[in-house]
């Protein structure tokens, strides 16, 4: 299993989990400050730069993957149209619909020699058109259309992987008490990533192309 911007928050926690629960975790992050642990293999990856993409891809050649999830993300401004601000609206796209993108393809050889073959795209409620401003109205435009972006790439993904055997998911993790989900946030951690485990775990290929919530309701698109 490898697990991208695993050196805080949710990724972290899921990286910990897993390894309680007995896999091998390839958990990914731009600084050596990824957790450590038995069953945990530290990584370096930015996924904003293709160039870390491949490296990781080079020394993992021939490292059978059976779940990537693909966590790594940012937040970017929140300030709405009125702060909406070129650089930062692309480093957003770049990092959190991008970035997956460019991993997915990068260890799909791994992937395929894998067991499981499932990809799980951490994506978020807020990046539903028909549910993402129901009750949220924060001005995260970068954010919101970063991942219904990566929602579409799930979408795209599932497709195009189905005859390999891959089963490519969405997953909203809620509002989680992270750094990003800040002090208001309402879900412990633990939780999400306990709920998320469990879709990813009992998943099969008739899933695939599919978005839930941690608590496995299923989000409309």
């Amino acid at each position: 299993m490898l697990i991208t911007g695993a050196s805080r928050g949710l990724g972290r926690e899921m990286a910990q989990q897993y390894a309680a629960a007995g896999w091998r975790v390839i958990a990914c992050g731009r600084a050596a400050t990824s957790p450590v642990g038995d069953g945990i293999v530290p990584e370096t990856l930015d996924v904003a730069d293709p160039a870390s993409i491949l490296d990781l891809a080079y020394r993992l050649d021939g490292v059978a993957i059976d779940v990537l999830i693909n966590n790594a993300g940012i937040r970017g401004d929140t300030g709405g149209l009125a702060t909406l601000e070129p650089g930062d609206f692309l480093n957003v796209m770049r990092i959190n619909t991008l970035g997956p993108l460019l991993v997915t393809r990068a260890l799909l050889p791994n992937l395929l020699s894998g067991s499981q073959k499932i990809i799980a795209n951490i994506s978020s409620r807020a990046g539903s058109i028909a549910e993402g401003t129901l009750d949220d109205d924060d001005g995260d435009y970068a954010y919101r259309c970063s991942k219904a972006a990566l929602n579409m790439a799930t979408v795209k993904l599932a497709q195009d992987l189905h005859a390999d055997g891959v089963c490519v998911l969405s997953l909203h993790p809620g509002w989680v008490k992270t750094d990003m989900g800040g002090d208001d946030a309402v879900i412990a951690v633990a939780d999400s990533a306990a709920g998320l485990r469990r879709i990813i775990d009992t998943a099969i290929l008739a899933d695939s192309g599919s978005f839930h919530a941690f608590d496995g309701r299923t989000v409309s698109w």
